[in-house]
């Protein structure tokens, strides 16, 4: 199905959003802390889902469910969302959303341990590009190699590892779920999950005007809006096409980060997220201007190689 102008659009919206994800948490993670920025972030985009779901008359299919919606919440949401506002406390928004599309790898690595889906030679070069990507924005950081810096890519690099589990783990247990139930309902979950930690991990100071315009900004567009989007994309050009968001994402975070931050934009971006964007499309077979597969409905679970939920953060 070749994508029409509406759904390019929407596309390009999407990554935007995601995008504006990694711009707002660096704002706002150094006053606020990672724990509850989240827990902000989550609760909210859950509340509006909710008050969404409620509006067009579906259920959250919580009975039947409520577990594996709770268990992808803290996997997909709570654990690498606070992951990333961590290691944004040292890195560039734009090298965050670089490290970020290493999750299709992971993903692929987690299928194939998980599920024995084989790693073919394609995938296995993938792995290797991304590792070489991986290599190379770290060898030609602008920062000072530190501890510090270690750590905060190894947690970027932890979340992708989450994403990829959650995915693989909405394969086994959610197939045929709601994607709009479980979105709102795995948020929620998220919130509930992080909710006793803001008490241990309390606001380190009073947030300002731009604190507070970039949590409501990221939760409500950068999470609740954006799943919305996202749902509508897997309707219309199926899941192939919409997963193309991942290549696009990192662009607008190092865009954003380079306007507004003033984040410095090296030869190693460039180079990096170039590797490991070709990685990841021998990953996940992303093949450009070929016919993508038929779409699947919006109300079925989003079942790729990447296995996201929230695609981009």
């Amino acid at each position: 199905m070749i994508m029409k102008t509406k759904d390019v659009v929407m596309l390009l919206l999407l990554a935007i959003m995601w995008g504006g994800s990694f711009l707002f948490m660096r704002i706002a993670s150094p006053v606020l802390g990672p724990v509850v920025l989240i827990e902000l972030r989550v609760l909210i985009a859950g509340v509006a889902l909710l008050i969404y779901v409620k509006a067009i008359g579906k259920t959250l299919e919580l009975r039947e469910r409520w577990f594996h919606y709770l268990v992808v919440g803290v996997i997909n949401s709570a654990i690498p969302f606070t992951l990333i506002a961590t290691a944004e406390l040292n890195l560039t928004a734009g090298l965050a959303a670089i490290l970020n599309a290493t999750t299709p790898l992971f993903g692929a690595l987690v299928a194939a341990l998980w599920l024995k889906d084989p790693l073919t030679p394609k995938k296995i070069v993938g792995l290797l590009l991304g590792l070489i990507g991986v290599a190379i924005l770290v060898g030609w950081s602008p920062f000072p190699f530190s501890l510090t810096l270690a750590l905060s890519i190894l947690a970027m690099l932890g979340a992708s590892t989450f994403y990829g589990i959650a995915g693989v783990y909405t394969k086994v247990y959610l197939k045929g779920a709601s994607s709009l139930a479980m979105a709102t309902s795995s948020q929620l979950g998220a919130a509930l999950f992080l909710l006793p930690l803001t008490f241990v991990v309390p606001i380190r100071s009073v947030p300002t005007p731009p604190v507070i315009v970039s949590v409501a900004a990221l939760a409500l567009i950068c999470t609740a809006i954006a799943y919305l989007l996202y749902f509508r994309l897997i309707e219309n050009v199926g899941p192939t096409n919409a997963m193309t968001v991942t290549f696009l994402t990192p662009f607008f975070s190092i865009l954003w980060g380079v306007l507004l931050l003033h984040e410095p934009l090296t030869l190693s971006t460039f180079v990096g997220f170039g590797i490991i964007l070709l990685g990841t499309g021998f990953v996940t077979g992303i093949k450009f201007a070929r016919r993508a597969t038929p779409p699947d409905p919006v109300e079925k679970t989003h079942e790729t190689p990447a296995g996201r939920i929230n695609t981009m953060s």
